[in-house]
């Protein structure tokens, strides 16, 4: 009887069937194994890239912060003289400088050239911010 029902729901025809063949799981494992690592690589950047962007916004808020107080400074300083003038960074491995221009871009004024930079895995990078200072009479 139980083998006259499994003979009419195959359409009388044995079967054999009884799961993924070793071939079948071969290719599947490989398939989500290419997949998976395609993800790592893609995680890896995505890592990288928020590493530098944090160092970007580091030396951003420490030009900030530095032409604030320059900007503070009365206009005969000594940090506001004519010149390169060295700073100090409170972040290490940042290196903060800047470079006054007297008379530009017009008469009684300066321009301050701030710049920051740091060292990326080998690679100097740096952000610059420039602002102009005024005499007031």
């Amino acid at each position: 009887m139980k083998s006259e029902r499994i003979k009419l729901l195959t359409g009388g025809k044995k079967t054999n069937q009884k799961g993924f063949t070793l071939l079948e799981a071969c290719f599947a494992i490989s398939i989500l194994s290419i997949g998976l690592l395609g993800m790592a690589s893609m995680q890896i950047s995505s890592i990288n890239g928020n590493a530098s962007a944090g160092y970007v916004t580091d030396a951003t808020t420490l030009a900030g912060d530095q032409l604030e107080k320059l900007m503070a400074l009365p206009y005969t300083a000594a940090d506001l003289s004519a010149g390169t003038h060295p700073g100090t960074s409170p972040l290490p491995g940042y290196t903060i400088g800047w470079t006054v221009t007297d008379d530009s871009p017009y008469d009684d004024t300066k321009t301050i050239t701030l710049n920051v930079t740091w060292d990326n895995h080998g690679a100097s990078k740096s952000v610059t911010m420039q602002r102009v200072v005024a005499r007031i009479i």
